[in-house]
């Protein structure tokens, strides 16, 4: 069993930077594909970023060049820095793990564990 918890959410100005992070617990964190998916209300659950076991990278082109998803597999952390924060961009964010090793996870349906989400809200 993989538990996921997630930190860093907030509210921010628009054009303001936020870094969200997310813990996992138990053993085999090197060999995960992660991922972050976010929601707003109302609407579906969509693909952020992934990173797989070789720190591949895969980012939806809504974030690209703005977002960097990277981990840190000695603390089983995984990282999403978001700089350059717009409006559209508030949603409760979640990151995701399949046990692996594969490769980039688009797909939200192949991720077996979710964390509880962490809010980020962006004023205009």
């Amino acid at each position: 069993q993989v538990q996921l918890v997630e930190s860093g959410g907030g509210l921010v100005q628009a054009g303001g930077s936020l870094r969200l992070s997310c813990t996992a617990s138990g053993r085999g964190f090197v060999d995960y594909t992660m991922g972050w998916f976010r929601q707003a209300p109302g609407k579906e659950r969509e693909f952020v970023a992934t990173i797989d076991w070789l720190r591949n990278t895969y980012h939806a082109d809504s974030v690209k060049g703005r977002f960097t998803i990277s981990r840190d597999n000695a603390n089983n952390t995984l990282y999403l820095q978001m700089n350059n924060l717009q409006p559209d961009d508030t949603a409760a964010y979640y990151c995701a793990a399949s046990q692996g090793p594969r490769g980039v996870i688009l797909w939200r349906g192949e991720y077996a564990y979710w964390g509880q989400g962490a809010q980020v809200t962006v004023s205009s």
